[in-house]
């Protein structure tokens, strides 16, 4: 049956050009791209992607709920909501202080924000996730595929082939070192080459394609369903950037973070973003504090800050449904994202001089 347009929650003036040009229905909009409806309605890009966002994510989770047979409203117990989020399994970062802080690492079917200062290693813990999303389940992994959308042209494939050989290499000594038959067979098919065939990679030059690229995920990954991590890195270099109406920022943001949460939750794939840092400036002192802004702080359901504390490098777990915040170290290094000697993890109380990010100024973003 095909939705009037009329029932989505459109802007007004939005609504009447495109029905005055012919577009009556979700299916009408849906078939066309957004440099067409621009054209075909006299509407910006912007306008016209913010209508493709709004139909969209609405037809997008109506799809999904009748694939699956679901009801309008779900029941089920709270035994078996947490039986499920058990069930979903999470990414390691061959960093096993920051997987334990994380619970044993970035979740499936969650927003997971890697915020941090230029050269911390955003994009190599990135880096680092889409290649360990792909390790057999027989040595732990998830053995599934992964998606990661390049902003800045930081996504270098000479990186990503040695972060994948060291993830090989890694996996070949566990099957030599034990008897475990599965893990014999499927070292056999874990290479390198197999590796990146199975990183599908997207380049967005600035935000219209970025939006334009999350509002065709949908179906990519209803096409790739052994897809298990979407990489956005970054989030906010396009929209910083290139949008200086910050009231029409917000609303694209806010429609993106909607239709990312709905296809973690639909296709449970775990979702990463990572994000700058700017100044904020206060009466007193200025500090660091994630970009985007105050609203865009609750899109995610995990926020990781990576920060420099001398020459060392620190990861803080700010927010976070279930674990405790805490701060670990880690480096980089010629293999990957890797733990460095040191203590047990630092938790981030007032007395610890190596603590995360200010917290009241966190709580602001």
């Amino acid at each position: 049956m095909q939705r009037d347009l009329g029932s989505f929650p459109l802007p007004p003036a939005l609504r009447a050009k495109l029905i005055g040009c012919g577009f009556h229905t979700a299916e009408d909009v849906s078939a066309v791209r957004a440099s067409e409806l621009s054209k075909e309605v006299g509407i910006s890009k912007e306008e016209a992607l913010e209508v493709l966002q709004i139909v969209r994510c609405k037809k997008f989770g109506e799809e999904s709920q009748a694939s699956t047979g679901s009801p309008s409203l779900r029941k089920c117990t709270a035994l078996e909501l947490l039986a499920e989020e058990h069930s979903q399994g999470s990414i390691i970062t061959f960093s096993s202080a920051l997987d334990e802080i994380l619970g044993g690492g970035v979740p499936v079917a969650k927003i997971t924000e890697i915020c941090g200062a230029p050269g911390v290693g955003k994009t190599q813990l990135s880096i680092q996730l889409v290649v360990d999303a792909q390790i057999p389940k027989c040595f732990g992994g998830l053995g599934g595929e992964s998606v990661f959308i390049d902003t800045e042209g930081s996504f270098i494939v000479e990186r990503v082939a040695g972060v994948a050989q060291a993830a090989v290499h890694h996996c070949h000594l566990i099957a030599e070192s034990g008897q475990d038959e599965a893990q014999q067979e499927a070292i056999k098919e874990f290479s390198v080459s197999s590796i990146l065939s199975r990183i599908y990679y997207f380049r967005c030059h600035d935000y219209v394609e970025l939006l334009a690229q999350a509002h065709l995920l949908g179906d990519f990954l209803a096409e790739h369903r052994q897809v298990r991590i979407i990489v956005i890195d970054s989030i906010a270099f396009p929209f910083r950037h290139q949008l200086e109406d910050l009231s029409l920022r917000t609303r694209l943001l806010n429609g993106l973070a909607q239709q990312l949460i709905a296809m973690a939750n639909d296709y449970r794939v775990a979702v990463v973003l990572t994000n700058q840092m700017t100044t904020r400036f206060g009466e007193v002192c200025s500090s660091l504090v994630p970009a985007l802004g105050e609203s865009w702080g609750h899109a995610a359901t995990t926020r990781l800050i990576l920060h420099w504390e001398g020459k060392l490098r620190f990861a803080s777990l700010y927010k976070s449904p279930s674990q405790k915040e805490a701060t670990v170290p880690y480096q980089i290094t010629s293999l990957g994202f890797r733990d460095i000697q040191s203590p047990e993890p630092l938790s981030a109380s007032p007395s610890n001089p190596r603590k995360r990010p200010r917290a009241d100024d966190l709580d602001r973003q």
